[in-house]
């Protein structure tokens, strides 16, 4: 086991690696509630059942999906990278394509099942490898300085530390807010955890929180610790319906089946590249094993969409696992197991709260953007893309969005600096790509 994941030449253990996929989990377990929130359209009233998925079976979808990606990931491609229904994505299926467009939910996940199969089918031709490694180092530098910016902010936003404010956009939250403040303990604590050299600092820092939080009543305790997992029949083998439905088949239906395509595509480089990065897995801007990572998300999807649930991507909570030690797939397999697990013991759910992991995203978007160090800055050509990919990410709450103006600029710059013979011919493709992309959002 220690040898088929290279334990000895990552310099990692048993500890380190079930520390980290542990410590994965639990920064991303919140996508157990989430995402079956967000499918249902469970904020939305009167709403005709017909348009409404049933919770407990996505529910289970969520968590079945999330764990055979896991699974496939660090088995195939052995890295300590986690994957389950992607934020965002969900959001599109759900609120443009079901609520906005009328289209069935069962069309939707057709529509998934369908960007699932391109995408295998690219991975295999070894196209979406070639792709990923025609980026330049100075612009994968700067998607996983971005993302950091990113998942801080989110971190920030889930714990109210950061809100809404009318005139600015954002501000700073109340205080006094007891919720508040269980965050900003937790953030203490992990810091000075991390600043002690602490292994582990971010897991322990969110088992700290977790029991302060209990002890001071805000967070609840559990009523029960197991329960029998929902039906998955609702949901499961729902989509092949649509292949029958002539109201399927439209020009419509195809931007939809695009936009899955398109946005999990980079939303899925953005991350492997950064997390890997992070855990200093890129070799001379190469990313060994980059097509069987993105086969697994591919598999993923296409087994996701057939037990119900939206696009499967990587997840940049991947990092907090980095952070708290994890370097190889066996990280993915415990974080797997757990979201297995999860199916049985959903009420304990209920301690992971965004107080508890909003310290966690905020130490490893300290840790993501370590990586500008190494970008040119002096190199205004390079600067210019550089910044614009990292800074566009949290302004336009967007992965998919930083990447596409950065790498627009990218060529731009270096045109006008008179290297244009030094820019990958893929990087001028993309360039029109996310121009034409820009236009339609």
């Amino acid at each position: 086991m220690k040898k088929y994941f290279m334990f000895d030449e990552l310099g990692t253990n048993y500890r380190r690696e079930f520390l980290g996929g542990f410590t994965t989990f639990l920064a991303m377990a919140y996508i157990l509630v989430v995402n079956p929130l967000t499918l249902t359209l469970a904020d939305v009233k009167d709403l005709p059942d017909a348009l409404r998925m049933d919770y407990g079976a996505v529910f289970v979808a969520t968590a079945v999906s999330a764990a055979i990606g896991c699974f496939i990931m660090g088995l195939l491609a052995k890295y300590p990278l986690a994957l389950a229904p992607g934020l965002g994505l969900n959001a599109f299926f759900a609120y443009t394509v079901v609520l906005v467009n009328g289209s069935p939910w069962q069309h939707a996940l057709a529509a998934v099942f369908i960007s699932g199969v391109f995408f295998l089918l690219l991975t295999l031709t070894g196209l979406r490898e070639k792709l990923i490694n025609a980026i330049p180092m100075e612009l994968k530098l700067a998607v996983g300085a971005g993302i950091g910016l990113f998942i801080a902010f989110i971190g920030m936003q889930n714990a109210k530390i950061i809100v809404n404010n009318d005139a600015t956009l954002v501000g700073i939250g109340n205080l006094r807010d007891p919720q508040v403040l269980l965050a900003i303990f937790g953030i203490i604590v992990t810091v000075i955890l991390m600043v002690r050299g602490i292994k582990g600092g971010v897991f322990y820092g969110m088992v700290i929180t977790s029991i302060v939080g209990m002890i001071t009543g805000q967070v609840g305790l559990p009523e029960k610790v197991f329960s029998a997992p929902p039906s998955i029949s609702p949901t499961f083998g729902a989509l092949f319906s649509a292949f029958s439905d002539p109201s399927f088949y439209t020009l419509s239906m195809l931007s939809v089946i695009l936009t899955f395509l398109f946005v999990d595509f980079f939303d899925n480089a953005g991350t492997l590249m950064a997390v890997a990065n992070q855990a200093g897995l890129v070799k001379d801007n190469r990313l060994p094993r980059a097509g069987k990572a993105l086969i697994s998300d591919s598999i993923a999807t296409i087994v996701g969409s057939v037990f119900g649930t939206s696009t499967i991507t990587s997840y940049v909570e991947s990092s907090s696992g980095v952070a708290a030690g994890a370097r190889s797939g066996f990280a993915s397999i415990v974080t797997g197991c757990l979201f297995l697990l999860a199916l049985f013991i959903s009420p304990l759910l209920g301690v992971i709260t965004s107080a508890v992991t909003a310290p966690a995203l905020i130490i490893v978007g300290v840790l993501m953007v370590a990586s500008l160090g190494q970008i040119a800055w002096n190199r205004f050509e390079i600067a210019v893309p550089s910044f614009l990919t990292m800074i566009m990410m949290p302004l336009t709450y967007s992965i998919a969005t930083g990447i596409a103006v950065g790498f627009i600029f990218y060529p731009l710059t270096m045109i006008i600096k008179g290297k244009a013979k030094e820019v990958n011919p893929i990087m001028y493709v993309f360039a029109v790509i996310f121009l034409l992309y820009l236009a339609t959002l």
